[in-house]
């Protein structure tokens, strides 16, 4: 079995995990019995959200859902995420290696970058191994450490630290807010299993988005470096220097700008609907839940620091910020005018997903969807 971190050359992916790890900050004290007592519960929580979520949504059926849960640490985090990246970047790092050149030069220069671009990029997992409290994993091939679900789907973590840290840092009930983030995080594996075709779509975009891209691999290696600089501290003032370029700016074409609306677009969708299902479940499940609601949000909003917000513009995570704002109200307007079973029609083909457009406009979604056939 090929090793997770194996080298690819442009990234030395064993480095990058070693790196994250080694830096990863520590989690929450907590003594064993209560790590025991966090990994239990949040598997109890996701088991019984999969019926919430289920019911309220209207999606799936207890067939459907065959993915794996893993109750992961930061330093696992980093690795199921790595593996991912390697996958999804393979194509991409290959076409880079291709146009650098195989000479002896290019190769001893490789193997330095390579290994450069490894450390910056286990700082920048180090960085946002702390920050994820869930996702759903879908790319990373499934292995005996790595298990997937059985036709081709992820694996639903639960990054329990961080969890942790987040409830005591908000002050709300642990057992609340700990099922609240298991609904966001149940209802993205709902919609991966309950609608076959989205996974090899949103790789299909990506791919796309990939293919399109030609770009000298030094560009790539800047972005990332930038980001890591600021992790170290190499740029303290980059929120405020010339626009805090993000990573996503990489794109050059005509053909790239409308694949990354396409995917803006489905990822608005799958975020909103989490954000939308969660707080609905939510009162009957979480008493508190429009406490939890709030001061998340002001979390969300306001970021841990100066330097936090520098590195999400930086990385593109306000534009992330904005796809769960943008895309619950998208949601709550389709359910509103049509009711779930009208919004549920989104999940039918590829054609049935909102435009980048139509997110900000649902009534144009439901005006091309729901429109009635002329007599």
């Amino acid at each position: 079995m090929t090793s997770i971190g194996a080298q690819s050359g442009m990234v030395d992916w064993n480095l990058a995990v070693a790196t994250a790890t080694r830096l990863v900050r520590p989690g929450p004290e907590v003594s064993r019995d209560e790590a025991r007592a966090v990994v239990a519960e949040l598997r109890r929580h996701a088991e019984s959200a999969e019926a919430h979520v289920r019911g309220f949504t209207r999606m799936g059926t207890e067939e459907t859902h065959d993915t794996p849960l893993l109750v992961v640490d930061r330093p696992g985090w980093v690795r199921v995420n790595v593996a991912g990246f390697r996958e999804l970047l393979k194509p991409l790092l290959e076409k880079m290696q291709e146009r650098r050149g195989s000479g002896p030069g290019n190769a001893v220069l490789g193997a330095v970058g390579g290994k450069v671009t490894g450390v910056e990029l286990g700082m920048l997992l180090s960085f946002l191994s702390s920050r994820v409290l869930g996702q759903y994993e879908t790319f990373a091939p499934a292995t005996r450490e790595l298990p997937a679900g059985a036709n081709g789907g992820g694996r639903l973590l639960l990054v329990a630290p961080n969890i942790v840290h987040v409830e005591r840092e908000l002050d709300v009930q642990p057992h609340d807010f700990r099922l609240w983030v298991t609904l966001h995080e149940e209802t993205h594996r709902t919609q991966f299993t309950a609608v076959p075709w989205l996974r090899d779509h949103i790789e299909g975009e990506i791919q796309s988005f990939l293919a399109e891209t030609d770009v000298d691999p030094m560009t790539v290696l800047e972005r990332i470096r930038e980001a890591a600089q600021s992790l170290a501290g190499g740029r303290p003032d980059a929120e405020e220097d010339d626009g805090g370029r993000s990573l996503v700016e990489l794109v050059q074409t005509p053909a790239q700008r409308e694949v990354l609306g396409r995917i803006t677009a489905v990822m608005s969708l799958l975020e909103g609907h989490a954000d939308y299902v969660m707080d609905g479940v939510g009162p009957e499940v979480v008493p508190s839940v429009e406490e939890i609601r709030e001061k998340f949000q002001q979390r969300r909003a306001k970021g841990a620091s100066r330097l936090d917000l520098a590195l999400r513009r930086l990385l593109g995570l306000d534009a992330k910020l904005r796809q769960y704002r943008d895309g619950e109200r998208f949601v709550r307007a389709v359910v509103d005018e049509c009711g779930m079973d009208g919004f549920n029609r989104v999940w039918t083909s590829p054609n049935t997903l909102p435009t980048k457009s139509e997110i900000a406009k649902p009534a144009d979604w439901i005006a091309r969807v729901h429109r009635k056939p002329e007599a």
